[in-house]
């Protein structure tokens, strides 16, 4: 035998060796995989396709054993035969053609549809006329747990308190005898009997009582409405739609005509109306045009712990009307205000307090403090999902950064090795998330499925999710804080109060017992945390408060009967501001300006832009982007797949000019394009935020017929535009410095332009900001490049020529740029002007 065929023996030998090793331990590892299947999974229920793969596999192992010979590598058994005393076994013939077929079928149920596919879907789903609850829907994807990092939670006794909300969602039974059921109405006659006794009187109701629904309704059936409207305030705009709409519902009227809702922008009214849900801020701006109310007859401030600004401005205001109207009625209602206090406030009012039957909801802590609150919440939810019976989980969390984030780990953490758990649905909710998006946390869950809705404080009263069984709370939120020293505004997470915590684990109670995984101690709950969040009128710029007060006649601000008082200081710089945007004279009394900005329902600032168009005769340019602006930072969209798509389209709307004349080239192309949803989806802007815009600005003009301001149009001239802008935002310039960061002009300080603007790549020399937003630094939101001249043409009394140190106006007049205004402050700071 020559050395090549020894060779090539020794190849085949050793690859049998090889084979035969292998089959064995494949054999083994194939064991392994069946005993850990029956160990992890036992009494847990497979899915259809779980229970194919794991016969399919045991299949495969038979097989395997009864094949295996250790004794002879060499030796090929044949297979059994098809035919089975004299017949056809079909079934195993034709098995692996039917597994084929099958795992084909699986694979395209599997696919996902393309985001325009989808998108088409949505739409035809909308144009379905439908009854009751939706169908579920199959579910797209299952997931698969890795379960790590336990938390070890104490549980306690249950809540003490829960939160109130609006009163809203689908009538499921007779609509009069859903109302029997609540728990307000053995409370019926006895609380007609307290309003008709007292003129002001402060309510305390449980979650789902019914108070927000029920009682502007008893009020009505009474006959209150003869004598003039009711009138029901929110915080929320959501919630004061949402409200309005259940109501008209039960009452069998159409929403609009005896029952109808007001916010900013949005009027759903009519002669009808006589119930009445709107915003705490509208019916703030009623008293300019009724200073008395006098066609309301009962006002029912509702969520009054929530302490918004409008909310402690509407105290003072109706605490006065109550006081010279004896016909007017006066209801303040909430679950977890402090009642005592709200009743010394408005001269020892009655307290009536409605019992009412909820669902237990049993709060658990963490032994420890957790430092990491938010890998603790992904594996709180986990741990839920696994451990605990079907139902939905509500996750607390900061904001949208926080939510993405979150989304992403959780689809890491539950992608691996199929669908060995049942379902997860993660559904995100932030103002900046496209409408289609955010209405899946109202979708119907599947059965045999669990959903977790990541959602900032907004679902702690606002939104009401059907179905919510498990609240997870880490314990922080993000709350506005205004600096009046430098005039920055900051998001800072800080922890919330007890009140907050509350309203949060009412969530799980609203369908049935639920449990609230807090993840924090017992100790930091009952010693660390607040009774309450700071009213936002102690934390916030009270220019727009102020210039309202004013056109109300109000002039004695430091006397004026509020609940908390605001900071001096904060009046102080409000009074500054609108002396420096001649809303107000050198007495402090309001000037023709100031009455002109007062009629627009926007921030002052706003407000002076819109006014100062008249002089440049580009106030339809203006208005739009006024109207751009009242949206929030929702214009674009910028989903996490395709971010360099949605940065190069937002872009391209900004060739340098600004972030201001960007949104006037937004709203001017979708206009353009006839205001097409699909434009707004390849363009990645929001349809709902532009929709919202184009409403906004239809009422700015007709504002401006109200304050005879000329509809006029300059596109031509772009400086126009921007001197327009700089008349409303001249107190926030700021000069670029040689680092490449920017220098304010009045209160100097370092600050930077925001990553998401227009020109932080061209930075322009001088510009005009909107407000300053502290976050890891000190940022500029909507900014766009002046002409330093521009500063002192506009606002003499405001900048000296040595404020506008540029080559480019030194040859200006002398007596250009005198600086009234800090010969007024002095007056203000020794109480001359301004404060009485």
């Amino acid at each position: 035998m020559t050395g090549e065929n020894r060779i090539d023996k020794l190849r085949k030998l050793s690859r049998q060796t090889y084979l035969h090793n292998r089959k064995r331990k494949k054999l083994s590892s194939l064991e392994d995989e069946l005993r850990d299947y029956v160990y992890i999974f036992e009494g847990v229920k497979l899915t259809q396709a779980e229970e194919r793969e794991l016969s399919y596999k045991k299949e495969i192992y038979e097989l395997a054993k009864e094949h295996f010979v250790e004794e002879n590598t060499d030796e090929y058994k044949m297979p059994d035969a098809y035919d089975i005393d004299g017949a056809i076994n079909q079934e195993k013939r034709f098995s692996v053609a039917n597994r084929r077929r099958r795992d084909t079928e699986a694979v395209e149920m599997m696919k996902f549809f393309a985001e325009l596919d989808a998108w088409e879907e949505h739409q035809k789903g909308k144009s379905t006329l439908k009854f009751g609850s939706q169908d579920g829907k199959n579910a797209a994807e299952d997931y698969n747990y890795v379960f790590e990092d336990q938390i070890d939670f104490v549980q306690l006794s249950g809540i003490d308190e829960e939160p109130s909300e609006a009163e809203s969602g689908s009538i499921s039974r007779g609509l009069m005898e859903e109302r029997k059921t609540l728990p307000i109405y053995s409370f019926r006659d006895e609380l007609l009997h307290a309003v008709n006794d007292h003129q002001v009187i402060i309510i305390e109701g449980e979650t789902g009582c019914g108070k927000t629904t029920q009682l502007p309704q008893y009020l009505h059936e009474a006959g209150y409405t003869k004598q003039g409207m009711i009138a029901c305030t929110q915080p929320r705009r959501v919630a004061a739609m949402s409200v309005a709409a259940r109501v008209s519902h039960e009452m069998g009227v159409k929403l609009g005509h005896e029952v109808g809702y007001s916010i900013r922008f949005e009027d759903c009214t009519s002669e009808k109306t006589v119930i009445k849900y709107m915003t705490d801020g509208m019916l703030l701006r009623e008293f300019l045009g009724e200073p008395n109310l006098s066609s309301y007859s009962v006002v029912m401030v509702d969520e009054a712990h929530e302490r918004t600004l409008s909310t402690d401005i509407l105290f003072g205001l109706v605490k006065d009307i109550a006081r010279s109207r004896k016909d007017f009625k006066l209801i303040v209602s909430s679950a977890t205000l402090d009642a005592v206090k709200f009743s010394e406030f408005f001269d020892g009012a009655p307290i009536f307090r409605i019992p009412g039957h909820r669902f237990p909801v049993v709060p658990y802590y963490t032994r420890v403090p957790e430092a990491d609150y938010i890998g603790a919440a992904i594996s709180t939810v986990l741990k839920i999902h696994v451990t605990e019976p079907l139902g939905d989980i509500l996750l607390f969390l900061t904001g949208q950064e926080e939510i993405e984030s979150v989304d992403g780990m959780l689809k890491e953490r539950t992608r691996g090795f199929g669908t060995k758990i049942a379902e997860l649905i993660i559904c995100p909710i932030f103002a900046n998330l496209p409408t289609e998006l955010q209405a899946k946390i109202f979708e119907p869950t599947p059965e045999g499925a669990r959903k977790v809705v990541l959602a900032t404080n907004i679902a702690e009263t606002s939104l009401t999710i059907n179905g919510i069984k498990y609240v997870v709370d880490p314990g922080f939120c993000k709350t506005k804080s205004y600096n009046p020293r430098t005039g920055m505004e900051s998001l800072v997470v800080n922890p919330i109060s007890r009140a907050s915590a509350n309203q949060r684990a009412g969530r799980a109670g609203r369908t049935g017992p639920g449990k609230c995984f807090r993840l924090y101690t017992e100790y930091s709950y009952k010693h660390e945390l607040e009774d309450n969040a700071v009213p936002e009128i102690q934390r916030t710029n009270l220019a727009n408060v102020v210039l309202t007060l004013k056109s109300l006649g109000i002039h004695d601000l430091v006397n004026f009967d509020f609940m908390d008082p605001p900071p001096s200081e904060a009046l102080l710089r409000a009074l500054e501001q609108l002396f420096a945007l001649n809303a107000l004279n050198a007495k402090g009394e309001l000037t023709k300006t100031g009455r002109r900005m007062a009629e627009f329902p926007l921030d002052p600032m706003l407000s002076k832009m819109v006014v100062a168009s008249d002089k440049y005769k580009c106030s339809e340019e203006i208005v739009t982007i006024a109207a751009m602006l009242s949206v929030g930072n929702t214009i674009f969209y910028c989903p996490k797949d395709k971010q360099v798509h949605a940065d190069n389209a937002r872009m391209n709307f900004n060739p340098g000019n600004g972030d201001h004349i960007a949104l006037l080239n937004v709203y001017n192309a979708w206009k353009e394009m006839e205001y097409s949803t699909q434009w707004c989806y390849e363009n990645y802007v929001q349809v709902r935020s532009m929709k919202r815009a184009h409403d906004i600005r239809d009422q700015l003009e007709g504002l401006l017929q109200r304050v005879q301001i000329d509809i006029r149009s300059n596109p031509s001239d772009l400086d126009a535009t921007k001197k327009a802008i700089a008349s409303g935002f001249f107190p926030h310039a700021a000069k670029l410095r040689k680092d490449g960061s920017y220098r304010t002009l009045k209160n100097p300080q370092t600050v930077y332009i925001h990553p998401s603007s227009g020109v932080v790549r061209v930075h322009p020399r001088w510009l005009v900001y909107n407000e300053l937003v502290l976050t890891t630094k000190e940022y500029m939101r909507q900014v766009t490049d002046i002409k330093p001249e521009w500063l002192v043409e506009i606002a003499p009394h405001y900048y000296h020529l040595k404020d506008v140190d540029d080559p480019a106006i030194k040859k200006m007049p002398r007596g250009q740029g005198k600086p009234a205004l800090w010969q007024w402050n002095s007056q203000i700071k020794m109480g001359r002007v301004g404060m009485r």
